[in-house]
């Protein structure tokens, strides 16, 4: 890129420079993180906007050259639930537009994740006339119709979703499923573009079972089954643990289940591992499981390459990351059959889909896999191969960098032939 174009990645609420597994701390700050990062290899100036949730935390933080991560003040500068956030919104504009005016940058675009920054991003591209791009990583329209309770918020945000699609210069969904979830349930009006989500894969690499397995002191003959996220009820971890308890497989001493994941004492995601724990114990699986909190960076692809499966029971996921990691890593995903979940997992060829809370249907997943490791090997490589070829983050970037680009030249030709 001949002249370098500024480029604001607004994350209200996913802090790209956390701490992966902290509460909050999910697929969309890697996604956000990851992106800058190699959009800023290709030539971009990326800052990415987050809000301050921590007043020890620098308020700057440089992860390379070109790429940054800002944390403006909104609100208290504490830890505040995702569903609050969006009472703080006006502060996040309003310290945008200082901290834009104050270093004297001029956005040439902006790209917002989730729905609150969609908000922010249709008041950027009101204010400052910058082309505007969005990723739901979440929808409303499909998470509601999961869940017993509705919050107070939906409404709002099934409006702002709405506007997001309609107002915005281009939409990136991350999956032919989330696209269709758009037109079908949000609004027929609106430019999508699909560019997935991706993965380092030189990071996520086909490491030996064995070699895995001796760094974390798992037996070489275990049967493991593994499964990383946050705790959280939509995440399903209780269809996981009840299908082990259902499983052929529980009474075979070498069955391993390992539910890796961070969580607070007293915040919601403590709340749900301790409520997952309690289901551990009334299914007598105490001795088979294994809760090691946040796993680190470095950690994480031996733990993905030391299972047998990995399973991501979400009741919805725009992507899930989770399913491409473990691929990467050569491990086959048991996953549920719903969003993006079913463009990554090709069922019976790269791992098992199967219905969201079926118990019945996770369980004889995983019974399938432990019983047979030749074809759980052919499953593991063909998984492999097909994150090379489709979901690396310097593709993925490379597509973005593209429809930046594609977006800036439409935005400028329309400006001039509403001038001439």
């Amino acid at each position: 890129m001949n002249n370098k174009k500024h480029l604001a990645l607004i994350s209200v609420h996913g802090d790209p420079a956390v701490e992966i597994g902290k509460e909050e701390a999910g697929g969309q700050n890697v996604y956000v993180r990851k992106v800058g990062e190699a959009l800023a290899e290709q030539g971009w100036i990326v800052d990415m906007f987050t809000r301050a949730s921590d007043a020890q935390q620098p308020k700057i933080v440089e992860h390379r050259s070109n790429c940054r991560t800002i944390r403006l003040t909104a609100g208290p500068e504490d830890f505040v639930p995702r569903q609050e956030i969006f009472s703080y919104r006006e502060d996040f504009v309003r310290e945008f537009l200082e901290f834009q005016r104050d270093r004297e940058i001029d956005y040439d675009l902006c790209h917002t994740n989730y729905w609150i920054s969609g908000w922010v991003g249709l008041q950027f591209k009101e204010k400052l006339s910058i082309p505007m791009l969005h990723t739901y990583h979440s929808l409303g329209a499909v998470k509601y119709k999961s869940i017993q309770a509705i919050p107070m918020i939906a409404a709002t945000r099934l409006a702002v979703e709405k506007d997001c699609l309609e107002q915005a210069d281009c939409i990136v969904a991350t999956s032919p499923q989330e696209r269709e979830h758009m037109e079908s349930l949000v609004s027929t009006k609106g430019t999508i573009d699909v560019i997935p989500c991706g993965t380092d894969i030189k990071h996520f690499r086909a490491i030996g079972r064995q070699e895995a397995r001796t760094r974390l002191g798992i037996a070489p003959d275990a049967k493991m089954v593994f499964y990383i996220g946050r705790f959280d009820r939509r995440k399903g971890i209780e269809t996981l643990v009840r299908a082990v308890g259902q499983s052929r497989s529980r009474n075979d001493e070498r069955l391993q289940l390992i539910i890796g994941g961070g969580s607070r004492p007293g915040r919601s995601d403590g709340i749900e591992r301790d409520r997952i724990e309690g289901i551990v114990k009334e299914l007598d699986l105490e001795e088979i499981t294994t809760f090691p909190g946040r796993i680190s960076d470095e950690d994480l692809p031996y733990y993905y390459a030391a299972a047998d499966a990995c399973v991501v029971p979400s009741h919805y996921e725009p992507f899930g990351l989770v399913a491409i990691e473990a691929m990467a890593s050569g491990t086959p995903a048991i996953a549920s059959d719903v969003g993006g979940l079913q463009f990554t997992v090709v069922h019976e060829e790269t791992g098992i889909l199967a219905p969201p809370k079926d118990v019945e249907a996770f369980s004889a997943g995983i019974d399938r896999i432990l019983s047979d490791p030749q074809w759980q090997k052919q499953l593991g490589q063909n998984a492999r191969k097909r994150v090379e070829e489709k979901f690396s983050w310097n593709g993925v970037a490379t597509q973005l960098s593209d429809l930046y680009l594609k977006t800036l030249a439409d935005s400028k030709d329309a400006v001039s032939k509403a001038t001439a």
